[in-house]
Parts: C-alpha cells; structure tokens; sequence
C-alpha cells in the first residue's frame, strides 16, 4: 500500500516537473523570438533615422542581452526559484567579471563615445592611437585602421580615446610641407619662382589656395626653401613625391650648383 502511494506521488511528482519543463521551454522559445522580433524592430527604427550601422550593433547587442537576461530570470520564478537572490547574484558576478574585463569593458565605453561623439567616421584619414591610416571599422573594443603600407592595424577604443587624435579627412584640403636646399650661388627668387610655375602644373595640387615657395631658413649650405602646395587628403602622397621630383627636375634644368658645406683651414704660421 505504501509502494503504491510513493509510485503515485512520485508520478505526481514528475509529471508536475515534466509539465512545468515543457511551460518553461515553450516559454523560451516564445521569449526567444519575442526578443529577436524586438531587436528587429529597433534596429529598423534606428536605421530609418539614419543612426551610424556601429551605433546599431551597439544598440542592439545592448537590447538583446537586456531582454535575455529578464527572460532567464522570469523562467527562474516559473521554476519558484528566489528571483531577488539570483539578482544579487548577477550583480556579484557582474562586480567580478567587471574587475577581471576591466580593460575590455574600457574599450566598449570608449568604442561607444566614439560613436556618440564622432571625432572620425569610417573612411576618413586619421592617426590615432599611433598609428595613421584610413578608418575601416569601428568595433565594440577596438578600431582597424589601414596604413599606407596596406597593412590592417587593429588599436583599442580606450588607447585612441585617451590620445590625441587627428582627422585629416575633416578639411577639403591638406598641406604637403618639403624643404629645398639651395647653394649661396643661387637666387632665391628665381628658385621660387620657377618652383611655383612647376607645382601648379602638378595634379590635384589645389588653385586656392596656390603653392607656398618662402624663405624657411639659411644654413652653412645656403638658404633652405619651404616647398608647400594644397591637396585634397586621398592625394597626398602622389602630390608628396610628385613635388620632391619638381624640385629636383627644376633645379637640375636650372643648372643651380649643388649646396656644398665649405671649411676654411687656417694655415700654420
């Protein structure tokens, strides 16, 4: 009699659990699509405000495991586990995880006033971080830039956000700056005008403003020219080496003598 009375509460037992198990899975799948609808739903809200497509994972990263982390606890009370015991929980966890990730979590906080703040934009010209190049992506913890030299560098959000950051793709155009040597020989004058006749006919060196060909300095060797034209950043370095092949070319056909350092040595008496 007892046997049978423990078969049947056990069988009680196990069918409660059972039917409770099935409620809480078809609770989660239902929570599941529930959220993914919702982050859907924000994400095309964001995007036909024309929020930033970095500012969306961003978002939507934040919302989903939001809404995850309420679904968890919700099946949990199902179950008649003490829902306030396990926030704490959480709360400890997340105290730990945060001094264990405490870099990391620097680098989400500063990926997302990077976007908040925009200093630059993917595509743009910068140096950041130490490294120059144009931005690819903004990530969740770091940024890629591509150097000129082709290779992708990736920096942390927090090294680019705690150090200076220069954006050359604000402006519509950039200065190249090389020097000239000249010998004492040599006119100055005629220098810098031949050099400004040469770098206008350069490409995409910028009409407005012209050129800049002045006086910078005078050395042992002679006078040093500053050689300045304008361009949009996506040529700098065709109008960089465009114009150290002006100045050579056009003090070569000049026939100008080559800047020599000259000793006088005293004679013994």
């Amino acid at each position: 009699m007892n046997f049978d009375r423990i078969i049947e509460t056990a069988t009680t037992s196990l069918t409660a659990f059972g039917l409770k198990a099935l409620g809480a899975l078809a609770v989660w799948i239902v929570g599941r699509y529930l959220i993914s609808m919702a982050v859907r739903l924000v994400s095309a809200a964001l995007t036909k405000q024309h929020v930033d497509p970095t500012l969306l994972r961003y978002i939507g990263n934040i919302v989903s495991v939001a809404l995850n982390i309420v679904l968890v606890v919700a099946i949990l009370g199902y179950f008649g586990v003490e829902t306030t015991s396990f926030a704490a929980l959480v709360a400890a966890m997340g105290i730990a995880i945060g001094a264990a990730w405490a870099g990391l979590l620097a680098n989400f906080a500063a990926g997302a006033f990077l976007i908040v703040l925009r200093p630059f934009k993917v595509g743009d010209y910068v140096k950041a971080g130490g490294l120059e190049g144009t931005v690819k992506e903004i990530g969740l913890f770091a940024t890629t830039i591509l150097t000129p030299d082709n290779v992708s560098s990736f920096v942390g959000n927090n090294k680019i956000f705690a150090d200076n950051i220069q954006n050359y793709s604000t402006n519509p155009f950039r200065r190249v700056d090389r020097l000239a040597q000249l010998a004492h020989s040599v006119d100055p004058h005629d220098a810098m005008r031949r050099l400004k006749e040469e770098l206008a006919k350069i490409p995409n060196v910028e009409k407005a403003p012209a050129p800049d060909v002045e006086i910078v300095d005078f050395i042992e060797r002679g006078p040093v020219l500053a050689v300045r034209p304008y361009t949009h950043t996506d040529h700098y370095w065709q109008v960089y080496f465009a114009t150290n092949k002006v100045i050579s070319d056009t003090f070569g056909a000049a026939g100008y003598a080559v800047p020599e350092t000259r000793h006088r040595v005293a004679q013994a008496a």
